[in-house]
């Protein structure tokens, strides 16, 4: 027999430790070398992936709660001017009418840009009648159509509630650094503050 030639014992354990070898290079790291070093400085709000926007959980989760409320009163608003603006008589019909069209659209359009921001904090936007009767500052429409001037009264009045709505929240997105809700607040209140400077002017004499 040659000097290399092994025998079939010999070559039964070269091949076992052959084997043996590719899997130690060839073995996927262990679950707990795969874990990153950090972990995310928040927890997410609810089940699903973490949010680390640079807003501290507790801040997110107060203007969130804040937001909803501005949507509540802005959707209540719009409803009560929807109401007027199918309703209201007399002889400023005309220029109530076209009027009130003008803001109730307006409202309508401002609900989603409200909505989506608390989305975006991670927080589910409130969207029920019983959820928005429950977190407005406004009063329902009457259930009687009033007169023309309680309609503009009765609008005075909401858009001013909503415009306090908006600047009360104003200090805590200011303090957590959160510019876009700092911003959609600034344009809700020029919008409201603008909308209750029209309206009392149609009530002075």
């Amino acid at each position: 027999m040659a000097k290399n030639d092994k025998k079939p014992a010999d070559k039964a354990a070269d091949k076992a430790a052959d084997k043996a070898a590719a899997k130690a290079v060839t073995k996927p790291a262990s679950k707990s070398a795969a874990k990153p070093a950090n972990k995310l400085a928040t927890k997410p709000a609810n089940k699903g992936t973490a949010i680390d926007i640079g807003i501290a959980a507790s801040d997110r989760a107060a203007i969130a709660k804040g937001l909803n409320g501005l949507l509540a009163d802005t959707f209540t608003l719009y409803l009560t001017t929807h109401n007027f603006h199918w309703n209201v008589t007399g002889p400023m019909f005309n220029t109530l009418h076209t009027m009130f069209m003008a803001q109730y659209t307006e409202l309508w359009n401002a609900v989603d840009p409200i909505a989506e921001r608390v989305r975006a904090l991670g927080y589910p936007a409130i969207g029920s009648f019983a959820d928005f009767t429950k977190a407005s500052t406004l009063p329902d429409a009457p259930a009687q159509p009033p007169k023309a001037r309680e309609m503009i009264r009765i609008l005075v009045t909401g858009h001013e509630a909503v415009a306090r709505t908006a600047r009360a929240l104003f200090p805590l997105v200011d303090e957590a650094s959160d510019e876009p809700s700092a911003d959609l607040l600034t344009q809700r209140l020029d919008v409201h503050e603008k909308a209750a400077w029209m309206l009392r002017s149609l009530l002075e004499e």
